[in-house]
């Protein structure tokens, strides 16, 4: 069956991202980090900017982050067992809040290193050298960053994506520092340098509060996106019926919720009283099946109702209702 839902069609070269799992995708991100730290450092080391070594101090950042993310991702595909019987997805969240942190502390610590510079100026020395290797550590944090994004849309992984944009704003990091330099050498303004460290720190600040709102949101069972409650709509309303111009099967009470990669759905499917169980159930199943043909990995729970009944949902600011005394004959 075709997806209705245009934006969930998965982008091209689909294929070749659910071969690049989070769990692969990190590990690569892992060297990358190590890569670029090497470039970056000996950037800083022939040069003596302080632009430079903000830079390479978020490599290092990119780096632990990398290797959380690994982790985390790793403890997210773990099955689910009894003592989480509803999967390990969640750990993902914690890999996006652990890299806000990161980048924010390193926004500090660049901030410290800057500032000196202002009142005590240094000369810097073969910039050329150390923005050809600042400008080829930024293509690889960009080549990787995009695939993992696309990646990331496939998977449904927060952790690919936290660390694809940690990876961007180092690129754009590292933009700035090699304007920056590019200005010193066109002005001889020295003290460009630490000003422009110490904007490219205010900038990652700010990625690092996102990402750290992403996380606490996530771990706070936010609903799932509009797409895909669209994708849920859309099922539900091809199997709604009416007869005699009432709705004889009809759906409410939905809920919805994500996990990391998983997504969940509760509501309750209201059937004829006069239907058997058997009747009831077998709809019941073809709703799940269409469900998670519509939304891949969509766990659903569906709770039967006969047409006229509604269930008793407990209010936990009002008081519970008195206990039943005597069972109906």
């Amino acid at each position: 069956m075709a997806n209705p839902n245009p934006d969930l069609t998965p982008p091209p070269g689909a294929e070749l991202h659910r071969w690049m799992t989070p769990r692969r995708l990190m590990l690569v991100s892992v060297v990358v980090a190590v890569l670029t730290i090497g470039l970056k450092t000996l950037a800083w080391w022939i040069t003596g900017s302080v632009g430079l070594l903000s830079d390479a101090m978020e490599s290092f950042v990119n780096l632990a982050a990398a290797m959380f993310g690994l982790w985390m991702v790793t403890v997210a595909e773990r099955p689910a067992d009894e003592d989480h019987p509803f999967g390990h997805h969640k750990a993902e969240y914690f890999s996006s809040g652990f890299e806000g942190i990161l980048i924010i502390g390193a926004a500090s610590a660049i901030i410290w290193a800057a500032l000196p510079r202002f009142w005590a100026p240094q000369p810097l020395e073969q910039v050329g050298w150390g923005l050809a290797l600042s400008v080829a550590s930024s293509v690889l944090n960009g080549v990787l960053a995009w695939v993992m994004l696309r990646a990331s849309r496939v998977h449904h992984s927060i952790a690919l994506e936290a660390d694809a944009k940690h990876l961007l704003t180092d690129v754009w990091t590292s933009a700035g520092v090699v304007g920056g330099l590019l200005l010193v050498g066109v002005t001889g303004w020295l003290w460009l340098d630490p000003l422009v460290a110490i904007g490219v720190a205010l900038n990652i600040v700010r990625e690092g509060g996102r990402l750290i709102r992403r996380s606490a949101h996530g771990l706070m069972d936010g609903a799932v996106e509009p797409e895909v409650q669209s994708e849920i709509d859309a099922v539900l309303a091809r199997f709604a019926r009416s007869e005699g111009g009432r709705d004889i099967v009809l759906f409410d009470h939905v809920m919805t919720r994500k996990a990391g990669a998983r997504r969940f759905v509760n509501l309750h499917m209201h059937v004829p009283a006069r239907w058997t169980l058997r009747q009831a159930d077998d709809l019941r199943h073809q709703v799940e099946a269409a469900l998670a043909l519509g939304v891949p990995g969509l766990h659903a729970s569906i709770q039967l109702l006969p047409d006229d009944v509604e269930p008793i949902t407990a209010d936990l600011d009002e008081p519970p209702p008195p206990p039943v005394t005597e069972v109906p004959a």
